[in-house]
Order: structure tokens, then C-alpha cells, then sequence
């Protein structure tokens, strides 16, 4: 069984590129991380490291191993952390970050029972719809809907989003229902102003991605003055399902087309990588995976 030391010893010379560096980076001497890797290596039977007097480098079969142990300590460290920290009451101020219109009506229920849980946890709420910079936001971790740029960050994937169409009833029994996206441009849609595309709605059609154009007499540029134009009868809308629920709910407005949707959007929960996460970050992002199935979305 090879020890913990040894295998920190093996990714900090990784990782440092050298013992030195790697002893510094560990704080400590350069004797003890050359005899930890001396010492991995004969339990396994295999160089993962070829050395030089000026650099160290791990061997093709020492890379492989890297790519599997590294993750592994992660964890190792958040449960160590983990155990720590139950021992100490959780306090402190949270950052989180979240979608504009997702965060009040989704997020903050999750929050306020996760306060009452954790009362001595200050929360800081900070809306966006774009993917803000961690450090200069001071973010603790963000829920984000989306796909992820690539970054350094961490991630959890929470669940994903359906986008739909959606019409009033009304607006059905006087102007009929489209059957496949192309009837839509015989019908009268709604058009989200600030969208790269506006004058084009995505399906999935035969297997495939295809754009339809679409057009109407009625534009606007939030979601808001859509849905409202929509239950008024102007014409169809293209959303994020969890941002129509309500009027679903209600009978206020109808799904269409929905054999054609596009695969639903993923959500994640993300934080830097760059540091462990404190108790109280990983306390809500375990909430928030917990409560996501209650949450009614989809």
C-alpha cells in the first residue's frame, strides 16, 4: 500500500518539475521527497520519473499514473477537510453568483433554508447573466446555465434545461398549432431583440441542428415583455422552460414542438481551482446538489 506521502511527493515533482522545487513546494527537504519517490517507485516496480541534474519528468507510464492519482488526493483532501471542519460550526461570508432571473425564484428558497440551517453563514448574492471573472467578483462558487467556457475552474454538473416553444390557447384556436419548426414561418413569433440570431429559432430535425427562420410583427428585448406579449395573444415564444413554469402551470400558455427540441442546456455549480474550498463553499454546493431533484425543474 503505498503511503499518502509518497504519492504527494510524486505529483509535487510532477507538477514542480524537479525535487527541489517540489521539497519547497511541500515544505520539505529535498532527502525526504527523493526517498518518497525512491520509495514509490520500488512498490510499484516501474521509473516514473526520469532524472536529470537539471530537470525531473515523468515517464509515459509515470503520466498515466499522474492523471489517475492527482484527482484522487484532491478528493482525499476535501474529505480531510471535511471530517476537520465538522467538528467547528461553519461562519463566515459566502459569495455566490447566479443567473439574473433564475436566482429569485429558484435559487433563493435553496438559500434561505440553507441559512436557518447554517445561521452563523452570511450570504452575498450577486447577479449576472455572463460569466464573470472569480477574482475580481470575490466569489466564493456560481451556479451557471450554460456550456462552460474552458477555464480552470471546478465544476458540478446540477442538471440541465429544456428550451421550448410556447404559444396562449388563444392564440392556438384562432391561428392553429405548428406541426414541425418550418410551420413557424407561417405563424407570428415573438422576437428576443438581444439574441445573436433573433430572426432564427434551433431544433433538432431528422437527427440534426437546423435554424428556421422565424418573424413577427412584435419584438422585444427581455423575456419579461416576451412572455407578457405571448399571453396576450401576439404571437410565440422560444425560453428556457423554467422561465415559463408558472404560465404552464397556470394554463396560460401551451408547449409546441416539443419532439424538436435541442438537447437541454446543462447547469453547473463552479469555484476556483486554484484553492481548496472552505466549509461553508463546500456545505452549499452539497445543499444545492441535494435539493436540486425538489426544485421542479427541467
Amino acid at each position: 500500500m503505498e503511503r499518502l506521502e509518497d504519492l504527494e511527493a510524486f505529483v509535487g515533482v510532477v507538477e514542480q518539475g524537479g525535487l527541489t522545487a517540489a521539497a519547497r513546494w511541500l515544505d520539505r527537504s529535498v532527502q525526504s521527497v527523493s526517498r518518497a519517490l525512491a520509495t514509490l517507485e520500488d512498490n510499484l516496480g516501474i521509473e516514473l520519473v526520469e532524472r536529470t541534474t537539471r530537470r525531473s519528468t515523468p515517464s509515459e507510464a509515470g503520466l498515466a499514473f499522474y492523471r489517475r492519482v492527482k484527482p484522487a488526493l484532491e478528493e482525499i483532501k476535501e474529505a480531510r477537510l471535511e471530517a476537520t471542519d465538522s467538528r467547528i460550526a461553519p461562519s463566515g461570508l459566502l459569495r455566490i453568483g447566479a443567473p439574473v432571473l433564475f436566482a429569485p425564484v429558484y435559487l433563493m428558497p435553496v438559500i434561505a433554508d440553507f441559512m436557518r440551517r447554517y445561521p452563523e453563514i452570511d450570504v452575498e448574492l450577486k447577479l449576472s447573466d455572463r460569466f464573470v471573472n472569480f477574482e475580481e467578483e470575490e466569489l466564493d462558487l456560481a451556479v451557471r446555465i450554460g456550456e462552460l467556457p474552458d477555464s480552470d475552474l471546478k465544476a458540478r454538473r446540477l442538471g440541465s434545461l429544456r428550451r421550448v416553444v410556447f404559444g396562449a390557447p388563444g392564440y392556438f384556436a384562432r391561428h392553429g398549432r405548428p406541426r414541425h419548426p418550418d410551420d413557424l414561418q407561417r405563424h407570428a413569433c415573438i422576437l428576443r431583440t438581444v439574441d445573436r440570431h433573433p430572426n432564427q429559432w434551433t431544433f433538432q430535425i431528422n437527427g440534426r441542428t437546423r435554424s428556421v427562420p422565424v418573424s413577427g410583427s412584435f419584438r422585444a428585448d427581455t423575456m419579461t415583455a416576451i412572455y407578457s406579449a405571448v399571453t396576450h395573444e401576439l404571437g410565440l415564444g422560444f425560453s428556457p422552460l423554467w422561465q415559463i413554469r408558472h404560465l404552464v402551470d397556470a394554463g396560460q400558455v401551451e408547449l409546441v414542438l416539443t419532439s424538436y427540441e435541442l438537447p437541454p442546456v446543462p447547469v453547473h455549480i463552479v469555484w476556483p481551482s486554484g484553492r481548496s474550498p472552505l466549509a461553508k463553499t463546500r456545505l452549499f454546493k452539497e445543499y444545492l446538489l441535494e435539493q436540486w431533484p425538489q426544485m421542479g425543474l427541467e
